[in-house]
Parts: C-alpha cells; sequence; structure tokens
C-alpha cells in the first residue's frame, strides 16, 4: 500500500529546489515522530495535485503536489512540450515570459529548457516583463505557443502558469478542450520522475527587438494633439512601469507622478495587503501623491501589467475609482465613434458578467456586439474583434496586436481620451454625465460569498436553478436564463427584471466563492444608484430565505 509518506518521499527525491526540498524534508521527519498537525500539512500538500485548467495553474509557493513550486512546473512543462509536439508537426515553438513574483524566472527558465529538451524552439523573453508583451511575442515569432510565469494579482505568496495557443489559435489563452488534453498529458508526466525529462540550455534569450516592437505599436493608439497631463501612475510593485514609460516617451506622452514606493517589482509586495487596484485601500499611496501633486487623475496596473485602474476625484473632490463596467464603457464608446468615423465594421465585446451597456454603444454607431463567457480567453476568440472588455478592469484596445487584456495599450488608449477631452475642455467627470445623459446610467454591484464547503455553492445554484425566484426587490423577473441549458453550457444563470436590470450568478473559476453581478439601470446617476442599493438589498434578502439556505450575506 502507497503511504503519504512513499508519496511525499518520491517528490522530495525529485525536488531540484533546496527551500521546498528542505521545507518538505522536515515536514516529513516531524510527521514521523508523531507531530499531528505536521501529518495533517503533509496529507493536505499531496490530496490530489494542482489542477489544469483554462486559466492554466495558479497556486501557492509550496512543496507538494497541491503548490507551485519546480517538481510541479516541470510536469507541467513536460505535459505541455508532448502536446505541442502533437499539435504542431513542423517546427513547434514556445515563447516564455516571467513577472517579478517569487521563482518566477526559475519556473520560466525550468520551462525553456525542457521545451528545448523535447526538441522545441524555445524563446526566453530577456526579463521580467507584462504579461501583454509576451502576448506580443507569440505572434510576433509566430509560435506555436506561450507561457507566461504569474499569478497576476493574487496574494503575495503565489504563483501561475499562464498558457497561450498560437498560429490558427491567434495567440490567446487556451480554451476547453485544449486544457483537458494538456492535463491529460501532465498527468502522463507527473506518473514518472521530471530527471527523466530532457533538458538542454539550447534555448533562445531574447534581445530587445521584440519589447521595442511592442513598444512601437502601442505608442501609436495616442493620436490625439498632445498637450501637458498632470496625473499619478502606480505599478502596484509589478513590472508595468518600463515598459509604459517608454511607450509614453515614444507616443510624446507626458510621464507621470510616480508612486515611488510601488514603481519597481517586488514580489513581496510590502505596501499593500492584497496587490489589487480594485482592492480597497491598494491605492492609498496613490491618492496620496494625487491630493499632494493636484493630479488630475490616477492610472494602475496590476502586478504583471494586463489590467488598467482609473481614480479620479468627484465634484467634492474625493478620489474613487471607477467600476470597471464604467472604464470599459467610456473606452467604448470612445473607440466606437472613432470607428464609425472612419466606416470601419466589427465587434464590440465583454464578457456576460459585464455591462449590458456595450451594447447600446454598438448599436448605436452601427456595429456589432457579443457576449462571451468569463474571461478573456474567450473574449480574444471573437471574430471582427473592435474592442473588448470584462469588468475586472481588464480592456484590449487594439486586437491586431495581441488578444489578450493589455494594461499598456488601455492606459495609452485612456490618456488618449484624455487628450480627447481636454481640447473641447472637458474632464473625464463631464464624458461620465455625457454617457448617463446618451444612453442612461448604468452602475454595477457585486456580492461575493465565500464558503470552506463547496458543496454548498453547487447547492446554492441548485436551488436558485430550480426555484427562481419571480421578483426580486419588487419588480418582476421577465427572463430567466439557465445557461447549463443553452450552447454555452456553463454554470451560469440570469435574472433579467422589468426595470432594465440585471443580476447573473455563478461559481468564481479561481477562488472557493459564488459570485452575483448586479447592473441596474437609472434616469441619472443618483437615481441609478439608489436602484442598485435596492437591488443589492433585496438580492441579499433573497439569498437568506429558507429555501435559498440561509446564506450569510
Amino acid at each position: 500500500m502507497t503511504t503519504i509518506f512513499t508519496i511525499a518521499q518520491n517528490w522530495l527525491e525529485q525536488d531540484p529546489d533546496l527551500e521546498t526540498k528542505a521545507e518538505l524534508a522536515q515536514l516529513i521527519d516531524n510527521a514521523k515522530a508523531g507531530d499531528e498537525n505536521a501529518l495533517k500539512e503533509l496529507t493536505a500538500r499531496f490530496d490530489g495535485r494542482l489542477q489544469f485548467g483554462t486559466a492554466g495553474l495558479r497556486g501557492r509557493l509550496q512543496a507538494g503536489s497541491m503548490g507551485m513550486n519546480r517538481v510541479l512546473v516541470a510536469q507541467a512543462a513536460g505535459g505541455l512540450a508532448d502536446y505541442i509536439k502533437q499539435y504542431d508537426h513542423n517546427a513547434p515553438s514556445i515563447v516564455i515570459g516571467y513577472d517579478g513574483r517569487k521563482n518566477s524566472d526559475i519556473f520560466a527558465r525550468d520551462t525553456a529548457e525542457i521545451m528545448s529538451g523535447a526538441g522545441i524552439k524555445a524563446y526566453l523573453l530577456p526579463r521580467k516583463l507584462p504579461t501583454p508583451v509576451l502576448a506580443y511575442a507569440i505572434n510576433y515569432f509566430d509560435a506555436t505557443a506561450g507561457v507566461m510565469v504569474t499569478a497576476s494579482h493574487n496574494p503575495p505568496e503565489d504563483n501561475g502558469y499562464k498558457v497561450y495557443l498560437g498560429k490558427e489559435n491567434g495567440g490567446g489563452q487556451i480554451v476547453s478542450p485544449a486544457d483537458k488534453d494538456i492535463a491529460a498529458l501532465i498527468d502522463k508526466v507527473a506518473a514518472g520522475n521530471i530527471k527523466n525529462l530532457p533538458r538542454s540550455q539550447d534555448y533562445v534569450v531574447l534581445d530587445d527587438q521584440v519589447v521595442d516592437a511592442y513598444i512601437e505599436k502601442t505608442a501609436s493608439i495616442a493620436q490625439e494633439p498632445r498637450t501637458d497631463i498632470n496625473y499619478v501612475y502606480t505599478a502596484m510593485h509589478g513590472v508595468g512601469y518600463e515598459v509604459l514609460s517608454k511607450t509614453l516617451q515614444k507616443a510624446g506622452l507626458s510621464q507621470p507622478h510616480l508612486v515611488k514606493e510601488q514603481v519597481y517589482p517586488d514580489g513581496t509586495f510590502p505596501t499593500v495587503s492584497f496587490p489589487n487596484p480594485e482592492e480597497k485601500g491598494a491605492l492609498d499611496l496613490a491618492v496620496k501623491l494625487a491630493k499632494k501633486q493636484n493630479a488630475e487623475f490616477i492610472i494602475a496596473n496590476d502586478p504583471d501589467a494586463d489590467r488598467l485602474a482609473v481614480a479620479i476625484p468627484d465634484a467634492k473632490g474625493n478620489w474613487k475609482s471607477l467600476h470597471g463596467n464604467v472604464l470599459g464603457c467610456l473606452l467604448g464608446w470612445h473607440l466606437a465613434k472613432k470607428y464609425h468615423a472612419a466606416g470601419k465594421q466589427g465587434v464590440l465585446a465583454c464578457s456576460l458578467v459585464s455591462s449590458p451597456a456595450l451594447a447600446e454603444i454598438a448599436k448605436k454607431y452601427g456595429l456589432q456586439s457579443e457576449e462571451t463567457l468569463t474571461g478573456f480567453k474567450y473574449i480574444g476568440k471573437v471574430k471582427g474583434l473592435l474592442f473588448g472588455f470584462e469588468e475586472a478592469i481588464g480592456y484590449l484596445v487594439d486586437p491586431d496586436k495581441v488578444r489578450d487584456k493589455d494594461g499598456i495599450s488601455a492606459s495609452v488608449a485612456f490618456l488618449d481620451l484624455v487628450l480627447y477631452l481636454k481640447k473641447q475642455g472637458k474632464t473625464i467627470l463631464d464624458y461620465m454625465n455625457e454617457f448617463n445623459r446618451e444612453f442612461g446610467a448604468y452602475v454595477s454591484g457585486q456580492i461575493s460569498i465565500r464558503v470552506s464547503d463547496l458543496t454548498e455553492i453547487s447547492k446554492l445554484m441548485t436551488a436558485l436553478r430550480n426555484n427562481p425566484p419571480s421578483e426580486i426587490g419588487g419588480f418582476k423577473v421577465t427572463q430567466f436564463i439557465d445557461h447549463l441549458k443553452t450552447e454555452r453550457n456553463n454554470d451560469i444563470l440570469v435574472f433579467t427584471l422589468e426595470n432594465g436590470s440585471r443580476l447573473i450568478t455563478r461559481p468564481s473559476g479561481t477562488e472557493p466563492k459564488i459570485k452575483f453581478y448586479l447592473d441596474a439601470k437609472g434616469k441619472d446617476a443618483l437615481d441609478a444608484d439608489n436602484v442598485l442599493a435596492q437591488f443589492d438589498e433585496s438580492v441579499r434578502a433573497l439569498l437568506r430565505r429558507e429555501q435559498y439556505g440561509k446564506q450569510d450575506c
């Protein structure tokens, strides 16, 4: 009988990392000595394995098959290499990038060695760089695949492994069934020993040619007449600053005031409790600097710079972050007007949990609109895409360059919008008010319920599915869609109300949470806020009802 000690010892013997090797050895020794907590921890470390899915891998940096470490990454690289060779029989190739998190560079080099050892042409980006540079490099080199080692805006103790497919797949993130096929090949590699995987140093460490090409193309987004802009930027301890600064210089745009404590990569993220610019408190240092400099606005990237957050002062001078739906619609409106003036046809796309206002923008300017499943892996695959966004502050403003969200390009597009408004003597706040007059005031909210037992999520989804409410907040539900019964075949429920509001619920794909997305529409901003507050309260009351499990919300 295979015991937990046999499994752990086998893993230990494969581990090339001194830190995780020592950590696991100590855990094994303590468990064997009768330490019950150590035995419990050891069992948890090998209770299955970190699952490879459409988001690749993402998890805590720790020894064992349930953590991100060099053994697990080598297994993933070996399985992915087998998939790439099956997928591309002629000249398989891959580009590999990494951010500033702990071990990102090590995981990237391990991957490059294993790919090269498998006979795959491997290109390694020259240093810590944003995820969108990696996404761009895949198509730049016409590579078969790409890997970005990043955990995006996850907590400091995490890391991840994001996989892309190039050539006819367009360079976007993997979607099903590729994830399942790759996972099956990873399992085959994991059944053996990573020491048996051939490795080679014959991979190419790239120079700045591809980075410079990305910068030049991104700089071309800025088209409005240049004038001074007074604003603040934070990289959130990530890798965005260098590329953004060079892009601004290339475009002739004003450089920002920098939150110096957060401008350079630091995988410990010392000034924030959670390195996500959406999180409360994450922009505190930026706001402090903005007040000192009397800045017009703040822009922030997340740690791998594929997302953009914007904050502005309201009429009373209080700084507030723009919701991802608001910024997405402002950018979409600005670009739609440009495309319409140029006579260009195409699609404005967003995830189905993002604002329905984007469809109204598309309709006004004679463009098509599309809602996709959640995630840029789906948005990036939309044919004829002109612009795409998701409410989680992800934007794609130049899909001819990359097929993934891009916080650098979105920053330049936003600055171009600011310049467009400046020549008319307007601010972003003015533009938001114009949008409300043109399309109605849309506001969004979210309720997240974290669970300790994942079965609680399925129970609640089943209850809502089998016994859907006929009214919410005094308004009738005029349409109920269960996407398990549509061609999307996804665990998502949509409730549309007679007043134009909408509730969408789905399990989180990355956390033990169930999420409720609320979209409310009003005559003006104040009315919309009131509608949202009423909507939020009624949804929480609904979830506390007996038939829905008395949720704590």
